[in-house]
């Protein structure tokens, strides 16, 4: 049998603690969230079915899959340090399990946790978070979205590249616009307008007071008139008018197909697009290195116990929330390459985990 008493004994232990644990915080958050936009959801007259299964039951899963792998960690070193305070592991150890076999269990747990985190991130909660900011949208926020990008460059085809001085999110219109073609890497056609406008009638571009200039190797046209309806390919008026939290809702799938279209565009965020694809398969890892470092920590008996192993880990595990963070910025305002910037701090906490291993396996 693959799992045998010793792995279902502190299998047991380490799951139930977790999911207890991720259980208490979720209550906590949802109690203080209530308390800061109660006011805010009577105002709006939002229903309390909606209140509860539109948006509460939709905040649970992000709650579980943003603190998995602290939790993991926790959850750990709290009971490995009770068992070894109860002598328990020396009991394990002296009677021929090695160390490696004894981490087995934890290795299991952490992997259980990152392949559900894993299914969290990926599937679950991009469905739950268009649900829950569908919800914010209609009975929370205060107004609506509004896009503060300036001086917007994008490219829609091959040879051809937008530009609008500014974008109004609530009109859908774009300030200065300006659309330009070449071809063979000369410049063939300019237009510019005022200002382009998303008719919802008609599903498609209306240009206002636009004149075109149309250029050949001997002579250059111009075209001027008051307004045109068009239609332009890779030019859609929801990529500026949805918030950044939209790529949230995106499957993986769903997410590697739109930043494959940011990236034809030009779009100064594709940093931001990155981080959370990448984000999609390194937070969940995080969980096993947190359960193997969390055992390795706490497997031998101090004179602190519980309280010193738990301060010592909660160190570690904010450093690690730390270094997160830090290349994330990096990767935003430094164009650090965002693969590394969600990867680094794992390989750093692997290192520091191996090097634990090592220690306590002597």
């Amino acid at each position: 049998m693959f799992l045998k008493k010793l792995d279902l004994y502190i299998l047991r232990k380490f799951l139930g603690t977790f999911f207890y644990a991720i259980a208490l915080l979720a209550i906590l958050v949802i109690i203080f969230d209530l308390s800061e936009r109660l006011d805010d959801f009577l105002a709006n007259k939002a229903p309390v079915e909606a209140i509860i299964f539109n948006y509460y039951l939709n905040f649970i899963p992000y709650i579980l899959n943003l603190f998995s792998a602290l939790f993991t960690f926790i959850s750990v070193i709290f009971l490995t340090s009770k068992m070894a305070s109860h002598s328990e592991v020396i009991a394990m150890l002296s009677g021929g399990v090695s160390y490696a076999r004894f981490l087995r269990p934890y290795f299991i747990g952490g992997l259980f946790i990152t392949l559900l985190s894993f299914y969290l991130l990926n599937w679950v909660i991009p469905h739950a978070t268009a649900e829950r900011l569908e919800f914010e949208e209609k009975y929370y926020r205060e107004s609506a979205y509004q896009n503060r990008e300036r001086n917007i460059h994008r490219q829609i085809a091959p040879n051809t590249y937008i530009y609008m001085q500014s974008y109004n999110a609530m009109m859908n219109i774009g300030y200065k616009f300006t659309l330009e073609k070449f071809e063979n890497q000369r410049l063939k056609e300019k237009l510019i307008a005022d200002y382009i406008k998303w008719d919802t009638t008609i599903n498609r571009w209306s240009i206002y007071n636009y004149y075109i200039r149309k250029y050949d190797s001997l002579s250059e046209t111009i075209i001027t008139a008051n307004r045109i309806d068009t239609l332009l390919p890779n030019f859609d008026y929801r990529d500026y008018s949805t918030r950044i939290q939209m790529i949230e809702t995106l499957n993986y799938g769903e997410l590697k197909k739109f930043i494959e279209k940011q990236r034809l565009s030009g779009t100064s965020n594709m940093a931001i697009y990155e981080i959370e694809m990448h984000k999609r398969f390194a937070l969940p890892f995080a969980s096993i290195i947190m359960a193997i470092m969390g055992a390795c920590i706490s497997s031998k008996k101090r004179r602190g116990g519980v309280g010193l192993n738990l301060g010592f880990g909660l160190a570690l595990a904010f450093s690690y929330l730390m270094i997160l963070q830090v290349t994330q910025v990096f990767s935003v305002n430094a164009s650090f390459n965002p693969f590394w910037s969600l990867w680094i701090p794992n390989i750093i906490y692997a290192i520091i985990t191996f090097i634990l291993y090592k220690r306590a396996a002597i």
